[in-house]
């Protein structure tokens, strides 16, 4: 069983910056099977960052294109904390932030039903 707790949403002006964080816990948990999901009211869950361990190339991390060179995602292994470093807000970034758990840790990254495990989510306002 895998535990995720988000943390670190709220109100921004845009072009500010917020970091969020989500703790996870369970004993076989690794930090690069976490990614960030988002939805926005009215619309479906859209795809954030994700990461993934590749033995030639260390941690790599992949990003939605709508936030690609404004966001960041880190992660601290010994903590199984991962973070969303998000810069540049737009109103359009406004929405619930989840962090989401795959066990599969070769399934489809971008892939909302890949992931098994959900934090119960943070919300993102950014005003104009």
């Amino acid at each position: 069983q895998v535990q995720l707790v988000e943390s670190g949403g709220g109100l921004v002006q845009a072009g500010g910056s917020l970091r969020l964080s989500c703790a996870a816990s369970g004993r076989t948990v690794s930090t690069h099977n976490l990614g960030w999901f988002r939805q926005a009211p009215g619309k479906e869950r859209e795809f954030v960052a994700a990461m993934r361990w590749i033995s030639q190339s260390g941690i790599n991390t992949y990003y939605g294109d709508s936030v690609k060179g404004r966001f960041t995602m880190s992660s601290d292994n010994a903590k199984k904390t991962v973070y969303l470093q998000m810069n540049r807000l737009k109103p359009e970034d406004t929405a619930v932030y989840y962090c989401a758990y795959r066990k599969d840790a070769w399934s489809s990254l971008d892939a909302e039903r890949q992931y098994d495990y959900w934090g119960q989510g943070t919300q993102v306002t950014v005003s104009s």
